[in-house]
């Protein structure tokens, strides 16, 4: 087996908040720690550090070939194209010009992290490409242009990591808006079929997956397993349909907030899922609007726990409404509406508890209503004016405490660019896009904006990835070049001294046929955890980034890391020679 690596050292005499220069070098270098198999022996993430996901495509040209291949694979007409280019990157991406559903499977990385951006190790999932992974073993992808995959969850008792991704080989195309299994959409172009799978690693890298039929025709994009007082359950989100309107009935329960009892066996043994289990619901009829697609307004993609309540985020698409939600399991009025939110937005109760069994749904109104009942709201103070006409695209969000809240907004992606000042103009106005922080407001019950970080961020300003390409593309007419737009998933924690420290995923925009492909950032910002207005010294700093056909998409802590206990006993969970990069408990 192979041994690994020391764990490389923090820059002697320097903190993590000390030194934005030696953050920006540390950015520049490339991930150089050994690579694990998820075999290995002597794997042993260290409680404190972060962890990163990353997909890497292999940037195998003879994936595609333009000219001939047809998109989606195994077609039927008249949804047949042909591929436009080769699988070469980044122009393999420009199929999805052609194709809307285009995408190439790749494997995932975990990237462990010191706090201030030094590698440690990296561990790669299971996957086809590996030696002696064949079709009937445990392994799992990612579509490597789908922004909105691989979020990375802290179970509730902090014990292993979470993340979703796919039952196929490395290089499949157009799989994540294949059907799954079970839930087969006639109307769908993409006529392949694969299980989306719930992974979890543990400290000592080692895996364990889950297999369901829920978001055929879209993807999972986050987990969090509520492994507390027995009950073994995930909680997850995502989207489902890729295909007409009236959507089947499985398409309609298997989007939004999914819950699912966690697996103890291989893949292979595990038997048929059945049809997805939703474990939450909402319709923008909730707050007077008119009805719109049935399905589509639990288009979700952050997710949390916190005190007891499931919270998840809309950002994206042309349903429902952009805004957070939150879980309701007090129960409903005489009216069959939620008890926290009978006119669609509240805050939770009290003496909230999280379920630990699925929505009991009437079948007969799915294609006229939806999931019911509904059983949740949009978190009171937070936006309500429906998605055709929103400025705001909430991703990740943590809690800082009971109230302040961090939002990560993702940005609205529009590639408008002005040669003139080399800058994606529409990205760089933007004045909600980055990290939005809302405190509670006792008086009026509800959340307030109190302001949204973004120096630093450099919205819109072209940046440069060694090896890509330079220029216009010409499928596109703008840069290859990409510049931030906004923040995807986040984590955090709160420092001794009343600052809080966040990390987050960068968004982009670009010239790129998909900008999902672009290589991103992770980067960090501390701030005045008391602040309400505005602080003017702070801003965010790059420490890490992705390279040359790399994405970076989700980031928590590493399994194991408990800061309550770090508080109480920093050698407890972050090691006898812990460091001031480290854990809580140095400032």
């Amino acid at each position: 087996m192979t041994m690994m690596t020391e764990e490389l050292r923090p820059l002697a005499g320097r903190s993590l908040f000390a030194s934005s220069f030696a953050l920006a070098l540390l950015a520049s270098t490339m991930l150089t720690s050994t690579v694990a198999r998820a075999d290995d022996d002597g794997v042993h993430f260290r409680p404190g550090h972060l962890l990163v996901s990353r997909t890497a495509y292999d940037n195998k040209a003879a994936t595609i070939t333009a000219g001939i291949t047809q998109l989606p694979p195994n077609c039927v007409a008249p949804n047949c194209v042909t591929a436009t280019a080769n699988g070469t990157y980044p122009m393999v991406f420009n199929n999805v010009l052609v194709d809307g559903s285009f995408g190439i499977t790749a494997k995932i990385m975990l990237d462990e992290l010191r706090l201030n951006g030094q590698p440690v190790r990296s561990l790669e999932v299971p996957n086809s490409a590996e030696r002696g992974i064949s079709a009937n073993k445990d392994q799992l992808v990612t579509s490597f242009p789908s922004k909105s995959e691989l979020a990375l969850n802290l179970s509730l008792d902090r014990r292993t990591v979470s993340f979703m991704g796919y039952l196929a080989p490395v290089d499949a195309i157009d799989v994540s808006n294949s059907n799954t299994p079970d839930v087969v959409d006639p109307t769908n172009p993409v006529t392949s079929s694969y299980s989306r799978v719930i992974a979890e690693v543990d400290e000592n890298g080692h895996f364990r997956f889950t297999k369901t039929n829920a978001y055929s025709g879209n993807n999972g994009r986050a987990a969090i397993l509520n492994d507390q007082h027995g009950a073994n359950v995930f909680y997850t989100v995502g989207n489902a349909g890729n295909g007409g309107n009236p959507q089947p009935n499985g398409i309609i329960v298997g989007a939004g907030a999914q819950i699912m009892t966690e697996a103890h066996v291989p893949l292979a043994q595990q038997p048929d899922p059945g049809l997805p289990t939703p474990v939450g619901s909402f319709n923008i009829t909730q707050l007077g609007l008119k009805a719109d697609k049935v399905g589509k307004d639990t288009n979700f993609r952050g997710l949390t726990v916190f005190n007891n309540v499931i919270y998840v985020t809309k950002g994206s698409g042309g349903n429902g409404v952009n805004t957070v939600y939150f879980i309701d399991t007090s129960g409903f009025d005489a009216n069959g509406k939620p008890l926290a939110c009978p006119n669609g937005a509240g805050v939770p109760s009290a003496s909230a508890s999280l379920p630990i069994t699925p929505i009991v749904y009437n079948a007969s109104q799915l294609q006229t209503l939806g999931v019911t009942p509904y059983n949740m709201c949009v978190l009171k103070g937070f936006p309500t004016n429906l998605a055709k006409t929103a400025t705001t695209f909430p991703f990740g969000i943590w809690f800082a405490n009971a109230k302040t809240l961090y939002v990560a907004d993702e940005g609205n992606g529009i590639a408008t660019y002005d040669a003139s000042s080399k800058t994606y103009t529409a990205a760089a106005a933007q004045t909600s896009a980055g990290l939005q922080k809302w405190v509670f407001n006792d008086a009026t019950g509800s959340w307030t904006l109190a302001y949204t970080l973004q120096a630093g961020l450099d919205l819109g300003m072209p940046y440069t990835v060694q090896g890509y390409p330079t220029g216009n593309n010409a499928a596109t007419n703008l840069p290859w070049s990409p510049a931030t737009d906004g923040l995807r998933n986040i984590t955090g924690r709160v420092n001794r001294d009343g600052t809080v420290a966040i990390w987050a995923t960068t968004s982009t925009v670009s010239g790129s046929g998909d900008q999902g492909a672009d290589p991103n950032k992770l980067v960090m910002i501390t701030d005045q955890l008391a602040a309400t207005t505005l602080p003017t010294n702070e801003k965010f700093v790059t420490v890490r980034s992705a390279g040359f056909a790399e994405a970076l998409r989700g980031v928590s802590f590493t399994p194991g890391t408990d800061f309550d206990h770090d508080e109480a006993d920093a050698r407890g969970s972050c090691g006898h020679d812990h460091h001031a990069d480290d854990c809580r408990d140095a400032d």
